[in-house]
This record gives C-alpha cells, sequence and structure tokens, in this order.
C-alpha cells in the first residue's frame, strides 16, 4: 500500500492563514452594497490585524479597540481589550503573525513575486524597534493625550498609518459608495500613498510591513517568551551552528525571539532536531541525533 504523504507545514500554514482570513471577513454580502456589519459578534476582537471597517469583517480588529479604548480611558478603564490582548499574548504571542493575520498572508504572497529581494542585514535588525515607535506614539501616545486633553477620540495609527484598513475597509468603501467618493479628500490620497508604498516594499523585502512598522506584532513580541505556542530550542541537543537564523528570513538572533513569527520553518533545516513547538515533544527528537564527527587527531 502506497504511503499517505503529510502535508508539508508550509502548505499547513498556508492554509491555516487563508482560512483565518475567510474567517474575519465571513460578510461576503457586505462588499455586494459596500456597508459595514453590525452584529452582535462586532464588539469581539479577533487576534490578527483585520479593519473593523472591512466590508466583510464579522470582528473587531484589537489596535483599533485599543486605540479607541484609550480615547475614553478619562471615564472608563479598558478592561476588555486589556484583558484580550493578555490572553491572545500568554496564548499564542507571535503565532498570531505567523498563522492568524490576513495582512501576514498578504505580505507572504507579494514576496513570491519573481522580484530582486533585499536580504535581512544590520540595518533591516536595527529598523524592527521603529515599530515599537508607532506602537507608543500613534496607538498610545496619540490616542491617549488627545483622549484626555481634548476628548477627541483620535485612533492616529488607523487614520494615518495602517495599510490594511485602507486596503480592506477605505478602498471597497470607496469604491462600492458614490457618497463616500465624494468624500474622499487629501486624508484618503495619503492613505492610498503609504499603502502603495507599503505593498511595494513587501514586494522586496519579507514582511516589511509585519518587520518594521506593525503595532500589533510588536504588542504580541512581547510574551515571545511566555507564549504558552511558539518555538522553542532545546540548548543541550542545538549546536550553535545558525542554520536556523540564516535560513529565517525575519530578523531573528534565535528561533522564539522577539522577531520571530513562529513559522516553524527553523525546523526543517536543524539537523539535530534541536528546534520544537512548545507544549509537545519534538517529533523528529526520537529520530535525528546530532551528526557524529570523527575527531581530528591531526595525523
Amino acid at each position: 500500500m502506497a504511503e499517505i504523504k503529510k502535508p508539508r507545514p508550509a502548505l499547513k500554514r498556508r492554509c491555516t492563514q487563508l482560512a483565518a482570513a475567510l474567517i474575519y471577513n465571513a460578510n461576503i454580502k457586505g462588499f455586494g452594497n459596500a456597508s459595514i456589519y453590525q452584529g452582535p459578534v462586532k464588539g469581539m476582537c479577533v487576534p490578527g490585524l483585520n479593519c473593523y471597517s472591512c466590508p466583510g469583517a464579522v470582528a473587531s480588529c484589537p489596535l483599533g479597540t485599543l486605540q479607541n479604548a484609550l480615547s475614553s480611558v478619562s471615564y472608563r478603564i479598558p478592561m476588555y481589550i486589556f484583558g484580550i490582548l493578555l490572553l491572545f499574548g500568554l496564548f499564542l504571542g507571535r503565532v498570531i503573525c505567523g498563522f492568524l493575520c490576513p495582512f501576514g498572508l498578504l505580505q507572504d504572497l507579494l514576496y513570491k513575486l519573481p522580484l530582486p529581494k533585499i536580504k535581512k542585514n544590520r540595518v533591516t535588525r536595527a529598523l524592527t524597534w521603529l515599530k515599537y515607535v508607532v506602537l507608543i506614539v500613534f496607538v498610545i501616545y496619540i490616542p491617549l493625550y488627545l483622549g484626555i486633553a481634548e476628548g477627541m477620540p483620535v485612533p492616529a495609527f488607523c487614520k494615518y498609518i495602517c495599510p490594511a484598513g485602507t486596503l480592506e475597509g477605505g478602498i471597497p468603501l470607496v469604491l462600492g459608495n458614490s457618497k463616500l467618493r465624494a468624500l474622499a479628500e487629501v486624508l484618503f490620497s495619503w492613505k492610498v500613498f503609504v499603502l502603495v508604498v507599503i505593498c511595494l516594499s513587501m514586494m522586496v523585502l519579507y514582511r516589511s510591513f509585519c518587520r518594521f512598522l506593525c503595532p500589533l506584532g510588536a504588542i504580541y513580541s512581547l510574551f515571545s517568551k511566555i507564549s504558552l505556542m511558539g518555538i522553542k530550542v532545546d540548548e543541550g541537543r542545538c549546536t550553535g551552528c545558525q542554520a536556523c537564523v540564516r535560513h529565517c528570513k525575519m530578523d531573528v538572533k534565535k528561533p522564539g525571539d522577539r522577531e520571530c513569527i513562529q513559522c516553524g520553518e527553523c525546523r526543517d533545516v536543524c539537523h539535530t532536531g534541536a528546534i520544537c513547538r512548545r507544549g509537545k515533544l519534538n517529533e523528529d527528537m526520537t529520530k535525528k541525533k546530532p551528526s557524529k564527527r570523527p575527531l581530528d587527531t591531526g595525523l
């Protein structure tokens, strides 16, 4: 009997990403009438970056919810969004970035286009800190300051930067609603410009938005070492060959660090089976053994 081949890890991850995108945006009829779903689950948050204003979105984006909550912190403590981000972070961490983010799927697909690529280097590693600046300034400080000082709800990241919001929400609504097209002004043109620049960068830089600008990834990266799911390294089996780091297109220094999106591709290149998922034994550990090289006696 012929042996049934198991799906490749990369294919399984792609299917999971696609399923997450379809579940997040299950309101298909919303694209037809260019309207925003307002059903009973809209008040809940999905784990990944998915715009509230997308006609297909059946739930809310955690970033948009966080900004709106901070804008009203002077009279209401946003316990729900703090709790949900803590829950997502502790259980999943950046597994969300690798498996459950629709915009991550778009980045992976755009990078497959046959164009010259810019490989990771010291500059890209330094740029990874920029997403923490975006988080502090646009997601926390501006909504918090204007909410307390001016009483104005300003979700600054959504309003001025978020390419997912422009692609999923802004463009479909403007194209499908003539009244919104008439109201589209300089701000919408700016958002489209930002989207185009980021999409172009994603074609030559692997997950450029995820690595350099995404504040949601910055939040989840804070849980990288303690989340229940993710990648871990068996230090006793690791030989320090760095094959995993060289193979990874993210700016990691080690599998499972703050820049790791927990995709698991590093496991395929580890010749000692030292890399596995947290919470389970590495299935290959009983099969793979550290390579035994003959001692160089100098003779």
